[in-house]
């Protein structure tokens, strides 16, 4: 590097020195990226071996270790049983774990659609329009305050002990996760904005709801279907609990069968999912809101 140029060569090509930092970071990594890879390993290595040693001490029946669990993963993903496609009712081959995995979706994937559907448009509704939410806030007050696991004598009686009646259960959750969400963003809209934009021509509701209200409330709508994303899938457990087939179900059934392993490898399933589809939605929602850059 010359000390009157200030540029250093590499592979012949003369940067500044203000570049070497940049380049290096291209070429070889951010430190503190690398650094924090580092303390993620170092933190996880330690959380197994306290685990391990933990298991060792009270046994394995109570505690699994983590290589009994990883045991009992590789078995549950190669264990052969037989699928039944839904309404062709064909049966194929298939291996236990991936099964389970899409019962659980059957009921997953409706009831976090519809609930998240039916939230977003009624808090959007309630928050727009000060009758509608004279008229039902005391309903949602009332209704708010119930689990929706106390729904689940209903779910039985309604629709069934099957995925119908676990996708009711989910849908409840999304529901209000996502009301609030919308609710609380169409309410934040700023006065000032609806002002300047019916200054501009925007004399109907449907108009400003369409180009003001939800974009500037999207952020908080996003949220509210990231967090449901995430909290579903922990009512998919406690929905399954009347018997609807899925992971849930595995886990419940394989704990009352003292299987710690078993069950232990359907709840790090459920996590490997979540961590996927949240990766997924936040690129999603950095798309939608790029905007906001």
């Amino acid at each position: 590097m010359s000390k009157e140029s200030g540029t250093v060569g590499v592979a012949g090509v003369s940067v500044g020195a203000g570049d070497e930092e940049s380049l290096r970071s291209r070429l070889f990594g951010d430190e503190s990226g690398l650094r924090n890879v580092g303390l993620g390993l170092l933190g996880t290595v330690a959380f197994l071996l306290v685990w391990h040693l933990g298991a060792l001490a009270v046994g394995g029946i109570l505690l699994p270790t983590p290589l009994a669990v990883a045991q009992a993963f590789v078995t549950e993903l190669t264990a052969p049983v037989t699928f039944v496609l839904p309404v062709l009712g064909t049966e194929i081959p298939a291996t236990r774990l991936p099964v389970k995995l899409v019962e659980s979706l059957y009921h997953y994937i409706p009831g976090l659609l519809i609930g998240s559907v039916l939230g977003i448009a009624s808090g959007v509704a309630m928050g727009w329009s000060e009758s509608l939410d004279a008229a039902l806030t005391p309903v949602t007050r009332v209704l708010r305050p119930i689990p929706p696991l106390a729904w689940i004598a209903f779910a039985i009686i309604w629709l069934g002990v099957n995925h119908n009646g676990a996708a009711f259960i989910v849908g409840i959750g999304a529901f209000w996760i996502n009301f609030y969400n919308a609710y609380s963003g169409v309410e934040g809209v700023p006065t000032d904005l609806k002002e300047v934009a019916a200054s501009l021509g925007v004399d109907d509701d449907l108009t400003m709801i369409r180009k003001v209200v939800l974009p500037a409330a999207s952020p908080s709508i996003m949220t509210g279907i990231r967090t449901s994303i995430g909290q579903c899938w922990m009512i998919v457990v406690a929905a399954e609990l009347f018997g609807a087939p899925g992971v849930g179900f595995q886990i419940i059934n394989a704990a009352q069968n003292l299987s710690m392993d078993v069950s232990v490898a359907y709840m790090l399933v459920i996590s490997a999912v979540f961590l996927v589809s949240d990766g997924v939605f936040r690129r999603v929602e950095q798309n939608v809101l790029e905007w906001r850059a």
